[in-house]
């Protein structure tokens, strides 16, 4: 196969005359076995993230261990070690290295370009990254890296604590000005964005008041639901959304009456559920609350951010955020951005840009691993009614980006209405694509773009790492009710 023709369009395949999908999928295999190849690379990338947690808590083992050997060298006699030179364990590294979820596809990325070039050369692999379009992970690492910022953070939060203040400012009412709030504006500055500042806030307000081990996935799943359905009120700002929205003619006025007005339903329910399962607990981190206000009250106060510095990192995000098919202009203003930071470093926090960096890095990697899945999720999609398309991008979701979900849902013939036999049933099919792709958006990390940032901010919380497993317990309530809200209104 030529590297011009890598992977094989789905056109190539020429299998429009086989009856079942089980045809069509072996009838690929022979034609490109790499295909196969590929794919269980893929499922090795995603097996490798339910077992990230278990080889954090040895990398954590190994590193006691190695510290205990240290102290033991130390009360032997042996000389000490200068500040910041001490030895490192080289085996705990590497298995944090190999237990951080944002490096796992990357890692998977390596294995999958070694064995390209295996087998079928150098010439392949170049090709084929060539033409991975890279604009969505690079617009991530910016967006992250603006929204983090004190100036911008602050705003959101003073827009919370506003909400906050007229319930009580409980740790209650944080909880609910968040996970109502902030979802939605999720569809005007991006759902990367708005991760981005409701994981830092709740963070500050929620979880380091230490609630129960429950308590926080729950609401780790319900911010990563509400994240993934707070985005379809506009064409621009959630990936999935983005990826077709040109292709199925879908604007701002499409979106909020087929799916935005049902998304915000989905996060009004499913908030004030989790709110009474979780009232008790809720109501006792008020305490914690107030001791906490009580060791602050102490500390010099924060000075203010100046309006007009706010207004400028307002005005960098919405830049990036007009400039997001266009990379060249989202680093020119990225750079711009980091001088205006420096010239206003006492307004800032510490710039780090390690979490957007590895979350970009987890993107691109997933991007690299997307285009080689089209040859069995297309056949599988196109086979689909309303109904099972619909539970099946629920499902598919969990184990794929949904914004590649629906990318490839838009080259499938059936979905399209100026191709298909029936226009309206095209019409339905894609609002079940869509539908269920945002719907089941939280279930794991890799479910939705903008979930890596938000596990980046937060998972210090979780001894040892945050588990998919219970990740996904924690998302499945609230996944339910919106698909139930999107499916019943449909």
């Amino acid at each position: 196969m030529g590297a011009a023709n890598f992977p094989p369009s789905l056109a190539s395949y020429a299998d429009g005359h086989f009856a079942s999908v089980a045809d069509v999928l072996a009838h690929r295999i022979q034609v490109e076995p790499f295909n196969l190849v590929a794919t269980v690379i893929f499922l090795c990338a995603i097996l490798h993230t339910f077992f990230a947690n278990r080889l954090n808590q040895w990398a954590h083992a190994r590193e006691r261990a190695h510290r205990e050997r240290l102290a033991q060298l130390a009360t032997a006699g042996r000389p000490a070690y200068a500040a910041g030179r001490e030895p490192v364990s080289f085996s705990a590294t590497l298995l944090h290295f190999l237990g951080e979820v944002e490096a796992v596809f990357g890692i998977w990325a390596v294995v999958l370009f070694a064995t390209i070039f295996f087998w079928f050369g150098w010439g392949h692999v170049t090709e084929y990254v060539d033409h991975v379009n890279f604009a969505e992970p690079l617009f991530v690492i910016v967006i992250m890296a603006i929204a983090a910022t004190r100036p911008v953070v602050k705003a959101a939060e003073a827009a919370a604590g506003l909400v906050a203040r007229l319930a009580g400012g409980s740790p209650a009412a944080w909880w609910l000005a968040i996970l109502f709030l902030l979802p939605p504006l999720g569809s005007f500055i991006t759902e990367p964005a708005a991760m981005t500042i409701a994981a830092m806030l709740l963070s500050q307000k929620f979880y380091e008041l230490e609630p129960s081990s429950r308590f926080k996935y729950a609401t780790l799943g319900l911010l990563f639901v509400n994240i993934s359905i707070g985005g379809t009120l506009t064409h621009f700002a959630a990936p999935p959304v983005l990826m077709v929205a040109e292709a199925w003619k879908l604007d701002a006025p499409v979106m909020l009456s087929q799916y935005g007005w049902k998304a915000l339903l989905g996060i009004a329910l499913s908030n004030v559920l989790y709110f009474a399962v979780f009232r008790a607990e809720l109501a006792a981190l008020r305490d914690r609350a107030r001791a906490r206000a009580r060791d602050q009250a102490t500390r010099v106060a924060d000075e203010p951010v100046p309006v007009w510095v706010t207004a400028v990192h307002v005005a960098f995000l919405a830049f990036t955020v007009l400039a997001l098919h266009h990379p060249p202009l989202v680093v020119g203003c990225f750079l711009f951005f980091l001088a205006f930071t420096a010239a206003t470093g006492h307004h800032q926090y510490e710039l780090s840009i390690r979490g957007p960096l590895l979350v970009g890095f987890f993107l691109a990697a997933l991007v690299v691993h997307g285009g080689f899945q089209q040859w069995w999720i297309a056949p599988v999609l196109s086979s689909l009614g309303e109904l099972p398309l619909f539970l099946g991008s629920i499902a598919l979701t969990a184990f794929n980006d949904n914004a590649a979900i629906t990318y490839l849902a838009s080259l499938v013939p059936a979905l399209d209405p100026a191709r298909a036999a029936d226009p309206i049933v095209a019409r339905a099919l894609q609002y079940s694509v869509l539908a269920g792709a945002v719907a089941g958006g939280g279930l794991t990390v890799i479910a939705n773009a903008p979930n890596p940032a938000g596990q980046s901010l937060l998972a210090r919380h979780f001894a040892g790492g945050i588990s998919p497993g219970r990740l996904f317990a924690g998302a499945l309530a609230p996944t339910v009710i919106v698909a139930l809200c999107f499916w019943a209104l449909r």
